[in-house]
């Protein structure tokens, strides 16, 4: 067996877990939303499984800093725009206002800054 695919930090262990625990939530929901229906548990649960391979990807790539203020945006955008449609699903009101589009805005920045890690070059 081989080590060398396994993240060498504390950041890096941190990020592999919330690929997996992102990619078990959205396993989970998309069971929950074939078997008891729910619009917005079926679309958090496709937003949680798109999402996981990034953080898995970054973890094991130990990405720079750019990368990782990236995860965190994304993190959090997950947790808003995904918390609100289950909130919706399951307790029949939002989170708090706003909280979806604030969710949707933090995926959409955390994705350009992914785009911007390409260009972003450390410092010496």
């Amino acid at each position: 067996m081989s080590f060398a695919a396994q993240p060498s930090n504390g950041g890096s262990r941190i990020l592999v877990l919330v690929a997996g625990l992102l990619g078990a939530a959205g396993v989970a929901l998309s069971a929950a939303a074939a078997h008891r229906g729910g619009a917005f548990t079926g679309t958090a649960a496709n937003f949680l499984l798109m999402h996981a391979p990034v953080f898995l990807a970054v973890g094991l790539a130990g990405g720079g800093r750019c990368l990782r203020i990236a995860s965190l945006m994304l993190l959090v955008g997950l947790l808003l725009f995904c918390g609100d449609l289950l909130a919706r699903d399951f307790l029949g009101s939002r989170l708090f206002p706003m909280s979806a589009p604030i969710g949707g805005t933090l995926l959409i920045a955390g994705w350009v800054a992914i785009a911007v890690s390409a260009l972003w070059r450390p410092r010496p």
